[in-house]
C-alpha cells in the first residue's frame, strides 16, 4: 500500500465554521434569546447548558428540516441524540445516516461534532465535547478533558454491559459505522475532512489508558476499516471494469474507435485510482495507528476484536491483505494466553481456508504454523480444540499432502475423548481422511453387501479400531462418527454380510479377531441408533428428542428387528464357542420391536433364536455369556407381548432342566464316605453358575434352593475341603434368594409365614457368612464380606422406611462379635502395602494393570464397610480404625475416608469429633507400645500423628459456630486421655499420655475465644500446683497446649479485635457480680447452654466457670467504639450463671488436684491464701487497665490502617491499563504474619463481610453498642448471611 500520509492531529475548524459558531451559537434556540443565560447558569453550577449540549452530540434541527436522526419531531418534542437513537434500535440505522449525512452538506462542522460526541458517548463517558473545546482545544486536551468527566464509579460501560439491550445496542454501533461509509463512499469520505477528524479521533481514544476508550475506539475503528476495505474492493473491482472496457475500445479500429468514450474512460480510471490511494491511506492510518498497538493490548477482548477484523479484511480484499505482512500477526496471536483471542484465531484461519483458492495462497504460513495449529487440538479450552480439528480438516481438504502421518495421528485418537464436541471433530477429520476418497474403479461397485463400497470402509473402520488399541471404547468410536458417518454405520447388511458370507475369490477373509472387533462395533451402531444419546462419559445432559429424530429412531429399530430376527440365530450357530462375539450377540435382542416377531410372522426365528440361547448356555461356563442368556430371556419374557407364553415355556424347562440336574449332582456329592472327583466338582459348579446367573434376573423361588444350597454351605463348612468357586457361587446364589424372597415379601403378595420364614433364612444365612468370614481362603472371605456388608444394609432400620412398617421384624442389627469381625476384615485385607498384596493369580503381582484392579476391589471393599458406617449399622466408633489410616493410605484411599468423615459429622457432630480423637488415641497408644514411655517429639511416628491431627482439623471447615460442641467435647476427651494415666516415673513426673496435649493443639484454632477459655478452666482441674509451675523439656506438651488455650484470639472468626486477656485468675471472674454487664438475659436463655457441656465443666459444685451458650443476636461483624467499651464487659460477667443452676457431675475415682481456682503464669513460687489473694487482686486491676489500653492503641491502628487502605482505593480505582478490579473498603487478612505491626488482639484467620462502603456506614450506624461484645458468639441466624 501507499504510506500513509500525515493526519490532523488536532480538530481545527475553517473560517466559515468560525462565523458560524460567532453568528449562532445555540442550535436549540434559533434567535438566541437565551443562549447567554444558560450558559451563564450552567457554568455555576458546573453544568453544561442546552446549547453546548446540543452541540455535544444532540441531534439538531437542520434548517428547513422536519426530521432529525430519522424521527419526525413535532413541536415541544425534544430531539435525542445519535447515541440515543443508535441504542434505542427503533429506528433504521438508513435513515439515521442519511439525516446525518444532509445535516453534514449543510453543516458539516456541526454534523461532525455530533458525531465526535456519538463516539465520546458510546464510551460511556457523560461529558460531552463543547464547540468551544473542539475549536481551541488540542486532540490530546479534549482525551485528556474527556477522560476527567468520565464516570469511575462504575467499571461499565456500553460495550460491556449485560443485557438484550445493550447486546442489540453493539451490533446497531457497527452496523451504523458500516452504513455511514457505504453512504458516504462516493463522495464525503473524500473530502479529506470527516475521515481524517474520525480517524485521529479513534486513534486517539484507542490509546487511551482508560479501558472504555480503548475498547470502544477500537472496536469502532476496526469497523470501520472495514467498511473500507468494502470500499476499496468496489474501487479495485470498478477499475478492473474501466481498464477493460478501454482496452476493449482501444482495440477496435480506428474508424470505430470513440476518442470521447476513450478520454472519458482515461478520466474515470485516473479518478478511480486517485480514490483508491486515498482509501489505502486511510486504510493505512488505521492500521499503523491502531490495528498494531491494540492486537497486543493487555485486554483480551480488545485483541480478539483486532484479530477477527483482519481475518475479515484478508477475506473481503484478499489481494491486498492476503500476505504474509499481515497473516503474521494471526500465527502470532495462536499464542496467545486468553482462549478467546486463540479462537478468534483460528477461526479467521477457516474462513480463509474454506476457499480453496484462498487456501493455496497460504502454503508458506500453514508450513510455519503447522505445528502450533496441530498442538492447538489439545488446548486447554474445548472451544479452541473444537475449532482447531476443523480448522485441520479445512486444512486437509485444501491438500492432501500438508499434513503428514504423524499430524494425522495426533488427531486420530481424539475420536477417544470424553469431550463430544472434540470427538465428533475428530471423527469428522477421520472421516474426511479415510473414508472420503474414490477412485474411478470404486464407481461400479454394488450399493449393498460384502463387495459393495461401504463393505471396504467398515472393513478401514475395523482396521482403524483394532489398531488404535483400545477395544473397550468401541461405543466412543461410533459416536464420533456418528454424525458425519451414521449412513455407513448403520449398513448393517453389510456387516452381516461381511460375518456370514464367504469370502470372493482373491478376497482376503477377516481374521477372528477382526470379526470380534466388527461384532462390537455393529453392537454399537446398534445402540447408538435405538438409544440416540451418547455411550456413558460424554453425556451433555438430557436431550428432547425432535419429531423427526423420533421417527428416525422407530425406523431403525424396526429394521434392526426385521434384519437380526433372521440374522442373529446364524451368527449365533456360527460363533457358538466364542465367547467375546456370543456376549455382544446376545445384546443385541434387546433393541428389537417384540411385536414384529408377531406382525412380520417371525415366530419360526423366534424359536430358532431359543434354540441357539439353549445351545450357548449348555456348552458356556463363563459367567459373562450366562448372564448374558439370562439377561436376554428376561426382556424377551415381558407379559404386555404375545410372544410371552414361547418364552416362558422354554424358560421353564431350561430351568427346570438345571435345578434337576443340580439336586441330582448335589445327592451324589454330598454322599458320606465317598471322596468327590474333580469331575463331579466341575458339574456342580458349572450347574450352580448357571442356576447363580439365572436366578440374579429370574425369580426361582419356587423350586427352594435354599435349603440344598445351605445344606452344601454347611458341608464346606464342616470338612473344609470344599472349593473356592462352588462356595462363592452358592453363597452369591443364597443371596439372590433372600433378595427375591424379600421382593415377594416388600410386595404384600406373601402368607403370614413367609415373613418368619424370611427372618430364619436371612439370620441363618448371616451367621453362615459370618463363619466363612473367619476363614482362610480370601476370596470366599471377600465374597462372605461383600454379602454381609449389604444384607446389614438392606435389613437395616432403611427398610422400614417409605410406609413399610410391617417389615420392622425383618430389621437385624449386628452384634459386637460380628461388628470386630468386620472391622478385622479390613484391617488385614484393605489396609495392606501393594507389594504385600497376593491375591493377583497367575504370579502377575509386576504387572500394573492387575495392582490397579486389585486397588480397585479393595476400594470396593471399604467402601462397603465405610457405607455401613455412614447410615448406623455399625457403632460410628468403630470408624476410627479406618480414620487413622486416613494419611498412611490418602492416595488409596483418602477421598473414601473423607467422604465417611463428612457423612458421619451430619449424623452426629459429637460423637464424629470423638471418633476422630479415639482414632488418634489408638495412633498414640501404639506408637508408645512401639517406642516405648518416653515419647521423642521429633520422631517420624509422633509427626504423623501431629499431621493427622491438623488434617482433621481442616475437615471441620471455617463455620465455627456449627462445629463449637463437637470441638469442645473432642478437647474434653483429649485431655482425659492425656491425664488418665500416671506417670511410671513417680508422682513428680510427667503423666504418661502428656504427650498427647502437643497432638490435641491443632484442634486449638477450631475453638471460639470463650470456648478457649472454658476448655483452659477445664485443663485446670486436672492440673495441680506444681505442674503448673514446671518448665522442664518434659512439660512442654502442657505449656504449648496452655499457650493454645490463651491465645488473644488470634485464630478467632467472630470480630476483628480479641477480647481481653483471659489470663485473669479465675477468682477474679468470680468475684464480678452478674450485674456488671450491661446485657440481661432471661432466665431460659441462660439455661441454653448444653448439657452435656454442662456436665462434664463442672467438677466441683460449687466451681463457677464460664459456659457455652448462644450470643444474642449482631447486626455486624464492625467493632465498637473502644472508648464505649469497659474491660469488665468481659465473657464472665455477661454468661455467668447461679451456682445452683449448673448440673452435679459425681467426682470420678481419681480426682486430680485442683489448682486453686487461681492462675499465675508469671509468678513460679506458692505463697499463702491471704497473700494469693492480694496478689489475684493486684492482677485483676493491672489487666483491666492494660486491656483499656491496649484496645486504645489498636483501634488507633485500625483507624491508621483504613485510612491507609481509603488512600490506595482513590490512587488505584481508575479504570486503567491494568483493568484491576474495583478494591472494596473490607479487606481479608489471612495471617497475622502479614501484618506484624498491627496484629496484636486482631483477628486474621477469617474473611470479613465485604460490603459497599454505604452499607458499611449505614450499618456501622445501626450497630447497637449494648448487644455488642467482642468476646460473645455469633449463633446461627448471625451466620445466615453468607461469609463469601
Amino acid at each position: 500500500m501507499i504510506a500513509a500520509q500525515e493526519l490532523h492531529t488536532d480538530f481545527q475548524f475553517s473560517q466559515e465554521a468560525e462565523s458560524q459558531w460567532s453568528s449562532d451559537t445555540d442550535f436549540e434556540d434559533p434567535d438566541g434569546k437565551d443562549a447567554k443565560t444558560a450558559k451563564g447558569m450552567a457554568a455555576k453550577k458546573g453544568k453544561k447548558a442546552p446549547g453546548d449540549k446540543a452541540k455535544g452530540g444532540g441531534a439538531r434541527k437542520a434548517p428547513g428540516a422536519g426530521r432529525v436522526n430519522g424521527h419526525h419531531q413535532e413541536n415541544g418534542m425534544e430531539n435525542m441524540t445519535l447515541f440515543e437513537v443508535v441504542k434505542m434500535g427503533k429506528s433504521a440505522t438508513q435513515s439515521v445516516v442519511d439525516d446525518w449525512i444532509e445535516a453534514y452538506k449543510q453543516d458539516r462542522d456541526v454534523a461532525l461534532l455530533d458525531l465526535i460526541n456519538f463516539f465520546i458517548q458510546c464510551s460511556g463517558c457523560k461529558g460531552a465535547v463543547s464547540g468551544e473545546m473542539f475549536r481551541n482545544m488540542q486532540n490530546s486536551e479534549i482525551i485528556r478533558k474527556m477522560t476527567e468527566e468520565f464516570d469511575e464509579d462504575s467499571g461499565d460501560y456500553p460495550l460491556t454491559m449485560s443485557g438484550p439491550q445493550w447486546k442489540k445496542f453493539r451490533i446497531s454501533f457497527c452496523d451504523f459505522i458500516a452504513v455511514l461509509v457505504r453512504q458516504c463512499q462516493y463522495s464525503i469520505i473524500y473530502d479529506e475532512y470527516m475521515m481524517d477528524t474520525i480517524i485521529s479521533l479513534l486513534t486517539g481514544l484507542s490509546d487511551s489508558q482508560v479501558r472504555a476508550f480503548r475498547h470502544t475506539s477500537t472496536l469502532g475503528a476496526m469497523k470501520l476499516m472495514t467498511a473500507l476495505v468494502n470500499v476499496a474492493l468496489n474501487l479495485s473491482i470498478n477499475m478492473d471494469n474501466t481498464q477493460r472496457q478501454y482496452e476493449a475500445e482501444r482495440n477496435k479500429v480506428i474508424a470505430k474507435r470513440a476518442n470521447d468514450r476513450l478520454e472519458l474512460l482515461l478520466q474515470k480510471r485516473k479518478e478511480l485510482q486517485e480514490n483508491q490511494d486515498e482509501i489505502e491511506n486511510m486504510m493505512n492510518a488505521i492500521f499503523k495507528g491502531v490495528f498494531v498497538h491494540r492486537y497486543r493490548d493487555s485486554i483480551a477482548e480488545i485483541r480478539a476484536i483486532c484479530i477477527e477484523e483482519i481475518g475479515m479484511w484478508m477475506k473481503l480484499y484478499s489481494d491486498a491483505f492476503l500476505n504474509d505482512s499481515y497473516l503474521k500477526y494471526v500465527g502470532w496471536t495462536m499464542h496467545d494466553k486468553q482462549g478467546e483471542v486463540r479462537l478468534k484465531c483460528v477461526s479467521a484461519l477457516q474462513g480463509l481456508f474454506y476457499s480453496r483458492e484462498l487456501g493455496a495462497r497460504l502454503e508458506l504460513f500453514t508450513s510455519r504454523f503447522k505445528d502450533r495449529i496441530v498442538s492447538m487440538t489439545l488446548d486447554k479450552e474445548y472451544d479452541v480444540a473444537v475449532q482447531a480439528i476443523k480448522l485441520l480438516t479445512l486444512v486437509l481438504q485444501s491438500s492432501d499432502e500438508v499434513l503428514t502421518a504423524e499430524d494425522c495421528e495426533s488427531v486420530y485418537h481424539l475420536v477417544y475423548s470424553a469431550h463430544r464436541p472434540i470427538a465428533v471433530s475428530a471423527g469428522e477429520f477421520l472421516f474426511k481422511k479415510l473414508f472420503s476418497h474414490r477412485g474411478p474403479e470404486e464407481e461400479g461397485l454394488p450399493r449393498r453387501g460384502r463387495q459393495s463400497l461401504n463393505g471396504g470402509l467398515i472393513k478401514t473402520t475395523v482396521f482403524f479400531f483394532l489398531e488404535s488399541e483400545l477395544h473397550e471404547h468401541g461405543a466412543y468410536l461410533v459416536d464420533s462418527l456418528w454424525e458425519c458417518g451414521s449412513e455407513l454405520l448403520k449398513d448393517w447388511e453389510t456387516m452381516i454380510s461381511l460375518l456370514l458370507d464367504e469370502p470372493a475369490a482373491g478376497e482376503e477373509a477377516l481374521t477372528d479377531g477382526q470379526e470380534t472387533a466388527l461384532v462390537e462395533i455393529m453392537l454399537c451402531a446398534i445402540r447408538q441408533a435405538c438409544e440416540c444419546h451418547p455411550p456413558v462419559g460424554r453425556s451433555t445432559g438430557k436431550r428432547v428428542l425432535t419429531a423427526k429424530e423420533k421417527k428416525t429412531q422407530l425406523d431403525d429399530r424396526t429394521r434392526i428387528t426385521e434384519m437380526f430376527a433372521v440374522a442373529l440365530p446364524l451368527l449365533l450357530a456360527k460363533y457358538c464357542v466364542d465367547i467375546d462375539k456370543v456376549t455382544n450377540l446376545l445384546q443385541i435382542p434387546k433393541y428389537f420391536d417384540l411385536d414384529i416377531y408377531t406382525t412380520g410372522r417371525l415366530e419360526k426365528h423366534l424359536d430358532a433364536l431359543l434354540r441357539q440361547i439353549w445351545e450357548v448356555q449348555d456348552k458356556h461356563t463363563d459367567i459373562e455369556v450366562l448372564e448374558a442368556c439370562s439377561t436376554t430371556y428376561h426382556y424377551l419374557s415381558n407379559e404386555e407381548f404375545t410372544i410371552f407364553n414361547r418364552v416362558n415355556i422354554a424358560r421353564s424347562q431350561l430351568l427346570d432342566e438345571l435345578v434337576d440336574k443340580f439336586n441330582r449332582l448335589l445327592e451324589d456329592f454330598l454322599q458320606e464316605g465317598e471322596e468327590p472327583d474333580e469331575d463331579d466338582a466341575y458339574q456342580v459348579l458349572s450347574t450352580l453358575k448357571k442356576i447363580s446367573a439365572f436366578h440374579n434376573a429370574h425369580d426361582l423361588s419356587k423350586w427352594d434352593l435354599f435349603t440344598s444350597i445351605y445344606r452344601l454351605l454347611n458341608t464346606g463348612l464342616q470338612n473344609g475341603d470344599m472349593p473356592e468357586q462352588i462356595v462363592i457361587h452358592s453363597l452369591q446364589c443364597t443371596h439372590y434368594i433372600i433378595l427375591w424372597h424379600l421382593a415377594k415379601v416388600s410386595d404384600g403378595g406373601s402368607i403370614k409365614g413367609d415373613m418368619v420364614t424370611l427372618r430364619k433364612q436371612m439370620r441363618a444365612f448371616c451367621l453362615m457368612c459370618q463363619r466363612y468370614l473367619n476363614g482362610i481362603n480370601n476370596a470366599v472371605k471377600e465374597q462372605a464380606f461383600t454379602i454381609l456388608c449389604d444384607l446389614l444394609l438392606i435389613f437395616s432400620h432403611q427398610i422400614m422406611s417409605s410406609g413399610r412398617e410391617q417389615l420392622e421384624p425383618l430389621v437385624f442389627m449386628p452384634d459386637s462379635s460380628l461388628q470386630v469381625d468386620l472391622l478385622n476384615f479390613i484391617l488385614d485385607q484393605v489396609f495392606i502395602d501393594q507389594d504385600d498384596d497376593n491375591n493377583s493369580t497367575d504370579g502377575q503381582q509386576d504387572d500394573e494393570a492387575s495392582k490397579i484392579e486389585a486397588l480397585h476391589k479393595r476400594r470396593n471393599l471399604l467402601a462397603a464397610y465405610c457405607k455401613l458406617i455412614t447410615f448406623n449399622v455399625v457403632d460410628m466408633n468403630t470408624g476410627a480404625d479406618v480414620f487413622k489410616q486416613y494419611m498412611r493410605y490418602y492416595n488409596d484411599y483418602g477421598d473414601i475416608i473423607k467422604e465417611t468423615m463428612s457423612k458421619t459429622r451430619q449424623i452426629d457432630k459429637i460423637q464424629c469429633a470423638k471418633t476422630l480423637v479415639l482414632s488418634l488415641q489408638t495412633l498414640f497408644n501404639e506408637m508408645l507400645s512401639e517406642l516405648g514411655f518416653n515419647v521423642d517429639r521429633s520422631t517420624s511416628a509422633f509427626c504423623g500423628i501431629k499431621e493427622l491431627a491438623r488434617r482433621f482439623s481442616l475437615t471441620f471447615g471455617l463455620d465455627q459456630v456449627k462445629t463449637r460442641e463437637a470441638i469442645a467435647m473432642l478437647h474434653k476427651d483429649g485431655i482425659e486421655f492425656a491425664f488418665k494415666e500416671p506417670s511410671p516415673q513417680g508422682p513428680g513426673s510427667p503423666p504418661l499420655n502428656l504427650s498427647f496435649l502437643d497432638v490435641l493443639s491443632e484442634f486449638s484454632s477450631k475453638l471460639l475465644r470463650q470456648d478457649k477459655r472454658t476448655v483452659h478452666t477445664y485443663l485446670e482441674r486436672f492440673m495441680t500446683v506444681q505442674m503448673a509451675l514446671q518448665r522442664e523439656d518434659c512439660w512442654l506438651p502442657l505449656i504449648s497446649y496452655r499457650n493454645s488455650l490463651q491465645a488473644r484470639g488470634d485464630d478467632d472468626t467472630m470480630s476483628v479485635l480479641s477480647g481481653i486477656s483471659s489470663r485473669g485468675s479465675t477468682r477474679s471472674k468470680k468475684a464480678k457480680p452478674a450485674t456488671a454487664s450491661k446485657r440481661k438475659y432471661p432466665e431460659a436463655e441462660e439455661s441454653s447452654c448444653s448439657s452435656s457441656d454442662a456436665v462434664w465443666m463442672n467438677r466441683e459444685q460449687n466451681a463457677q466457670t464460664p459456659v457455652m451458650m448462644h450470643s444474642p443476636h449482631l447486626t455486624s461483624t464492625v467493632l465498637r467504639d473502644p472508648k464505649k467499651m469497659r474491660p469488665e464487659d468481659s465473657y464472665t460477667g455477661a454468661y455467668s450463671m447461679p451456682t445452683e443452676q449448673l448440673p452435679h457431675q459425681p467426682v470420678p475415682l481419681q480426682q486430680p488436684v485442683p489448682l486453686q481456682q487461681q492462675q499465675q503464669p508469671h509468678h513460679h513460687h506458692q505463697a499463702a491464701m491471704d497473700y494469693n489473694t492480694q496478689v489475684t487482686w493486684m492482677l485483676t486491676q493491672r489487666q483491666q487497665a492494660e486491656a483499656h489500653q491496649q484496645q486504645e492503641r489498636v483501634s488507633m491502628q485500625y483507624a491508621k490502617m483504613r485510612n491507609h487502605m481509603q488512600q490506595a482505593i482513590r490512587r488505584g480505582s481508575g479504570l486503567m491499563e491494568d483493568d484491576e478490579e474495583p478494591i472494596v473498603e473490607d479487606v481479608m487478612m489471612s495471617s497475622e504474619d502479614r501484618l506484624e505491626d498491627i496484629n496484636e488482639g486482631m483477628d486474621f484467620d477469617t474473611m470479613d463481610i465485604d460490603l459497599p462502603a454505604s452499607k458499611n456506614r449505614r450499618e456501622r450506624t445501626e450497630l447497637k453498642p449494648d448487644y455488642f461484645d467482642p468476646s460473645s458468639i455469633m449463633d446461627d441466624s448471625v451466620l445466615n448471611v453468607s461469609m463469601f
